[in-house]
Parts: structure tokens; sequence; C-alpha cells
């Protein structure tokens, strides 16, 4: 996971805690109770947490999002490699990842609080040829994820676009404003090359969202990875190797993912139990199933299942 740490000018940090103070303020209006939660406008969701969790990790999917913390901090885990994620910090994920996440600061008078928006393809493939009119740029350092320190006119772009919740028959008619704002500004971002290759045609960023898009769909099924490879149009050491750059993970540990978190999914909502939730995602073994539960999320299936419904 990347870490772009840019040390702004005086003038532009109090700019940036400025906008910061005022978007929790405003995801505090809309996100009064513990969780994270939908807003009315699609894509749009809130995170509010008012005490730090448990040493262990929350494992998550993250859909292609953008994310701003504006107030507390959380630790964000992908493979092997960890971030802090607080104030005014913007978080990038380009592609569908397995995430773990703590919250490490927060209390009933000053909770964790960050908004997320995904990323819509159809209108960041509209805005690229726009931004980037000569082509993008050389891409190096590519990772998973991005932490970096948001802008101030991003974050108010994101202000703009949750303020559209407060009269919303009137605001709603400057939606698609706002979200092209946010859009146009990331991609001017440090890192905005990395979101704008996802929808370019035959990138390799692609070639790997399309491999994700298939095990998504079908994460119980075995398959060899040659055959993935093939299907994306990449030579098998090639596909392992971006594979693993934009995902951080191996394929099968992705899909082992995708498996194991829905697996607890099914156990949390009480509508399996541990040997059918083991059978229904794919696996044939429940010793196999209980070592990679108990290596994933840190506790055996009953024990942890046990936990969090109390």
């Amino acid at each position: 996971m990347n870490k772009w740490s840019e040390h702004s000018p005086g003038h532009k940090q109090e700019q940036a805690r400025e906008e910061t103070a005022r978007l929790a303020r405003l995801i505090d209006s809309h996100m009064t109770q513990d969780g994270t939660s939908a807003a009315r406008i699609p894509g749009l969701y809130f995170n509010r947490y008012s005490q730090p969790e448990p040493s262990d990790y929350m494992h998550t999917m993250y859909w292609p999002t953008i994310g701003i913390a504006a107030q507390g901090k959380k630790i964000i885990k992908i493979g092997e490699e960890t971030a802090e994620y607080f104030g005014a910090q913007l978080l990038v994920i380009p592609v569908a990842l397995p995430v773990a996440i703590r919250t490490v600061q927060a209390s009933p008078f000053e909770p964790f609080l960050a908004v997320g928006f995904y990323l819509d393809p159809n209108k960041i493939a509209a805005l690229v040829p726009k931004v980037y009119p000569d082509g993008l740029p050389i891409m190096e350092n590519r990772s998973a994820a991005y932490v970096l320190e948001a802008e101030p006119a991003l974050i108010a772009s994101m202000s703009r676009l949750v303020a559209c919740l407060d009269d919303f028959d009137d605001n709603g008619l400057l939606l698609s404003l706002a979200e092209d704002e946010i859009f146009i500004r990331l991609l001017r971002s440090p890192i905005g090359i990395y979101v704008a290759e996802t929808v370019l045609a035959g990138s390799s960023i692609q070639r790997v969202a399309k491999a994700i898009d298939w095990l998504q769909n079908h994460f119980t099924e075995s398959f060899k990875i040659a055959e993935l490879a093939d299907m994306v149009h990449l030579s098998e050491s090639s596909f392992r190797e971006h594979f693993k750059s934009v995902t951080a993970v191996s394929p099968l540990q992705y899909q082992k993912a995708l498996r194991l978190q829905e697996a607890r999914r099914l156990m949390l909502s009480g509508e399996r139990d541990a040997i059918t939730a083991c059978r229904l995602v794919g696996y044939v073994s429940d010793s196999q199933f209980s070592r990679d539960y108990s290596r994933f999320f840190g506790s055996p299936p009953s024990r942890d299942i046990a936990k969090w419904r109390q």
C-alpha cells in the first residue's frame, strides 16, 4: 500500500483542517448511530464508530472506492502492508479488495467519522480524455491501495456531495455536477493515473479487474491460474505478477478471502452452521476450512461467531 506523504504549506493545511471539520459535521448530522450506512445518494456511504475496536481486525471487502477520514483514526491492512487512515486523509482503492480494518482512535465525544463514494467506471471513463488529453503518463510504484493527504478542494467537493442530502429534492439537481467534480479532482491528484488506468481498455489493471470479476462470481469453483490468465489474455507469469501488484495477494489468496468472508456472513446471519457454510463456499475439507478460517480471522469458526454475536 503506497503512502503518499505530501506535506502541504501552512495555509493549505489550515484549509484542509477547516474543510475536514465541515465534512465531519455533515457526516455527524446524517450518521447518528455506529456502523456503516448507505446514504440516499447511490454509491455514497458513511462510517461512524464511537469506540476503539478490539485488537482483532474486521475483515471485509472494499469495492472500488474513494474515501475521506474526517475524524478519528483507523488502521487498514491490505495484504502484508498496513497504513493509518485519519483526519483529512484520502483512501483510494481502484479495484475490489479484501481488507482488514480496525478503529484505533474514537470516543463517544469524538467518534471516528468517514465518508466513502464508490468509483463509477462509466463516469471516470468519460472524464479521463478531458483530464489526460495527451494520454496517461508513465506509471510507476503501482499499489493495491493509496493513502495520501487530501487536497482541500477535494474535501470541499465531497462536502458538497454530502450536502446534497439536505433538501434532497432541490439539491438532487446538483448531484451529477458534485460527482463529476469529485472524480475530476481525484483524476488530477497524484494517484489519478492509477484510477484512470482501471478504465483504459487493454491495460493490465483492467485485465486483472476482469479476473477479479470472474473470481467474485465463481469463488466456490476450483480454477487453474493458467486458465484464468488465458481468459484475460496474459501469460501465466505476467498474470501472477500483475494480479499481486494490483491486489497485494495472489489469485488463490483472493479466492480464499472471498470464500471465508462469505462463510462468516452465512454463519453470522444465522442461516448456516459451520459445516454447511464450509460446503456452500467451496471447501471439501472441514479441517482445512477451520485452519484457513482461524488463520484469516484469528479464531476458529465457532469462537469467532460467538464473539461477534456477543
